[in-house]
């Protein structure tokens, strides 16, 4: 990708997310990448496959603001509250588009980027046995071990068009550096054609942090400060994640008018 622009974030959604694109937001109940996703929502793009391991909150508004129209996925809701109300209305009713799904289990996800990122046509996994998501899903399949014939599942790399997490830090030349619970953000990343990184803050030099990882400048294309860009996700070292903010969006999300007052507010920011 070559070196990465240092960009506002209006810039690096203009340019890298384009309606149609295959985008991963990614980040495990930490680090969840919300103020890219509003700035997509903000932008008003259309046509989007957004994939994630766990949808959650930030894929709820993006579905409900007509952003969506199709999810891969292995497990959907509001942490520790209940369901994603606005991705179950477009499913029930197609309001206020279609969505289609394409449903995973975790461990099929994870090695879907892992294929994607190593460059790989397809990950082989254990898994899927008795379930009828290979029925209904044509991105699994099972494949016979040439070593001891046992047969197993297969699942296609996932290679987005577009790749946005979430990080604590990057240097002035582009470099990131993001520490704490991780999910498949390093993956995501190295499997995208294009990366987004929103950061905290923008420092010096990256010091060591105990469990850190670093991404290098060379595989991302934008890094855009974003202070507080993973609230109400919290950032581990800069702050907490805010309950009350996944408690209140079930109320928010039940209603349509509710949402809607919600998504009008939030385009007008």
């Amino acid at each position: 990708m070559g070196s990465p622009k240092i960009v506002p974030l209006p810039d690096a959604v203009a340019e890298l997310v384009h309606d149609g694109d295959t985008v991963a937001l990614e980040g495990f109940t930490h680090l969840i990448p919300f103020a890219a996703g509003h700035e997509i929502i903000r932008q008003r793009r259309r046509d989007l496959t957004l994939v994630r391991m766990t949808p959650d909150l930030v894929y709820d508004q993006l579905i409900g603001a007509g952003c969506v129209a199709r999810l891969v996925f292995s497990w959907g809701g509001n942490p520790g509250v209940g369901s994603l109300h606005r991705m179950r209305d477009a499913l029930a009713t197609g309001w206020p588009a279609p969505l289609e799904i394409e449903e995973h289990s975790h461990a099929g996800m994870a090695n879907r980027y892992v294929a994607g990122a190593s460059g790989l046509p397809f990950a082989v996994l254990r898994g899927y046995a008795g379930t009828d998501l290979p029925l209904h899903t044509d991105t699994i399949a099972t494949v016979t071990c040439p070593f001891t014939g046992e047969e197993l599942a297969a699942v296609s790399a996932l290679n987005p068009d577009v790749t946005v997490i979430h990080a604590q830090r990057a240097d002035r030349a582009g470099n990131v550096q993001l520490w704490g619970i991780l999910g498949v953000q390093k993956e995501a990343v190295l499997a995208a054609k294009r990366a987004i990184v929103t950061v905290e803050e923008i420092v010096d030099e990256l010091t060591p942090v105990p469990g850190s990882v670093v991404l290098p400048a060379w595989v991302i294309a934008a890094v855009s400060v974003a202070p507080r860009g993973a609230a109400p996700s919290y950032a581990h070292g800069y702050y907490d994640r805010d309950n009350a903010a996944y408690q209140a969006w079930d109320k928010i999300s039940r209603d349509r008018g509710a949402f809607t007052g919600w998504l009008e507010s939030l385009e007008g920011k």
